[in-house]
């Protein structure tokens, strides 16, 4: 097994188009690590990087406590998993996954013994004898999983490989996923732009964007904790709101103040911070969707913090119904209980939980408030 690091990695194409810029991180042994960000955010050319697929441009990539930046892709002692699965068609689910080992002059008793592991593990076992075009989606990326394990590498590489299956199998794969990790304890570096899978299965996240680290962080503190705008509006579904407003002093207190609305903050969010330093100046505000409410309960007991707005949309999701709101010019997303009787174009009340706001500084987008 094996911790991967990378210390200060860059990868500069000709022309000036810089992909990854000054990447460090510590990858621990038998960890979960999950990049995600948008589409060119540098995070495949990363994990190519690792796999030796890139040349990196500049800095170092160790593997355990070897520096790999000159080893080849097949002596790294790594497994890749690719988005299309890249199987052989002629050959059969046996064949496929014990190609590799055949190039590496494996004995055909552990070859076997190998291919038959694998296939208990991923449930193929029954599917040894087919060619790939008889398989499911589903079942080609067990597969092609399958062929990875079989190498018993020290790191698994794997590049959005759930991004070709449907949305019911993409959700079963996330949790079979999570049980391969468990049970082969190895190092699992994951590719993905789709925040659901991070937060499902990562141990921890890398969140990029145009070729930086924004933030690394548990799952649940990426949510909880963004250190900027991008990462409090890239992880979470449906984002979270984003208020412009102003921040006002009366007396002692701070308010948050945006169109006809002038909210009171709670003391807590102020006393260990810079906030009383914006006093009159524009920041932006965050808010979850759960954070809005119309229950009457919440009416009552945060009945400070209750605005007026319009229903635009209803969409109802079975156990909950998004919320899509007006109040002035600003648009409002709310996550509320399925018992709720808001309809398209009526104007009601709504309780916004102030104790859960983030506030953001304006220029820089960096997080002022948690």
């Amino acid at each position: 097994m094996a911790s991967v690091s990378l210390k200060h990695i860059y990868k500069k194409y000709p022309g000036g188009v810089n992909a990854v810029l000054d990447f460090c991180l510590e990858i621990k042994d038998k960890e979960f690590l999950i990049l995600v960000g948008p589409s060119g955010c540098g995070k495949s050319t990363t994990l190519r990087m690792i796999a030796g697929l890139e040349e990196i441009t500049e800095g170092e990539l160790f593997i355990g406590d070897k520096l790999v930046n000159d080893v080849a892709p097949k002596d790294r002692d790594i497994a890749m998993v690719f988005q299309n699965y890249a199987l052989y068609p002629h050959m059969t689910v046996y064949e496929n996954m014990a190609f590799g080992l055949k190039l590496r002059k494996v004995t055909k008793e552990e070859i076997k013994r190998r291919v038959e592991e694998a296939g208990r593990i991923l449930d193929i076992s029954h599917l040894l004898d087919r060619r790939p075009k008889a398989l499911s989606g589903g079942q080609k990326q067990r597969v092609a999983l399958g062929r990875a394990i079989v190498r018993e590498p020290k790191v698994f590489l794997l590049d959005e490989p759930l991004s070709n299956l449907d949305a019911k199998l993409r959700a079963s794969m996330r949790t079979e996923l999570t049980k391969l990790h468990q049970k082969v304890g190895t190092t699992f570096i994951y590719v993905t732009h789709d925040q659901v899978e991070a937060m499902t299965m990562a141990s921890r996240i890398v969140v990029m964007k145009e070729g930086l680290i924004q933030q690394v962080d548990s799952p649940q503190n990426l949510y909880d904790y963004p250190v900027n705008l991008f990462v409090a509006g890239f992880i979470g579904t449906p984002m979270m709101n984003f208020i412009n407003g102003i921040i006002e002093k009366k007396g002692n207190d701070l308010y948050f103040t945006f169109g006809k609305n002038s909210l009171k903050l709670p003391p807590e969010k102020y006393a260990e911070n810079d906030l009383k330093e914006y006093a009159g100046k524009e920041v932006v505000a965050g808010l979850r969707p759960e954070t809005i409410h119309d229950e009457p309960m919440y009416l009552s007991s945060l009945s400070e913090w209750v605005i007026d707005v319009k229903v635009e949309v209803t969409e109802l999701m079975g156990n909950e119904i998004f919320l899509y709101l007006l109040t002035g010019e600003q648009a409002l997303t709310a996550r509320v209980s399925p018992r709720s009787s808001a309809k398209t174009d009526d104007t009601i009340k709504v309780a916004l939980d102030i104790s859960r706001i983030h506030i953001f500084d304006k220029d820089t987008e960096k997080s002022i408030v948690h």
